[in-house]
């Protein structure tokens, strides 16, 4: 007998279901490492997203989307966070083997506007931006 987490992830071939979505440690969770990020993070803007980065020492990217109330009701700012974690969750796992950092991404209303595609090459050009920046610093 298996749980129904896992009957769902077997029966469905959607790429965010499978073995290779967030796990829940790979999440920023408690209130204190966001507002550490945000306080000492580096900074990277995008029409599509505000990021701030922080490196973490530990080998995991761990992230963390907010999405404000002036995206609009829940409906829709849930919508942009989700397809802004999953955008990410590929650059993460395309960008795999570099340093660990914690992230926190602010969406922009132009998330819900644009084309999958295109979120998803920002978050691919913004954790390359990041992945410099951290080699550099």
């Amino acid at each position: 007998m298996c749980s129904p987490r896992a009957a769902r992830v077997a029966a469905s071939a959607s790429p965010s279901s499978s073995a290779a979505s967030f796990v829940d440690a790979a999440r920023l969770r408690r209130d204190s490492d966001i507002a550490a990020v945000w306080s000492e993070g580096m900074k990277i803007q995008h029409s599509m997203f505000a990021l701030r980065a922080r490196p973490n020492g530990l080998d995991v990217v761990r992230l963390a989307v907010a999405a404000p109330r002036s995206l609009g009701r829940a409906v829709s700012r849930n919508r942009s966070r989700r397809r802004l974690r999953e955008a990410f969750r590929v650059a993460i796992a395309d960008l795999a083997g570099g340093p660990g950092c914690d992230i926190v991404i602010v969406v922009r209303p132009q998330v819900a506007a644009v084309p999958f595609a295109d979120v998803r090459a920002a978050a691919g050009a913004a954790l390359a931006s990041l992945a410099q920046r951290v080699r550099t610093a």
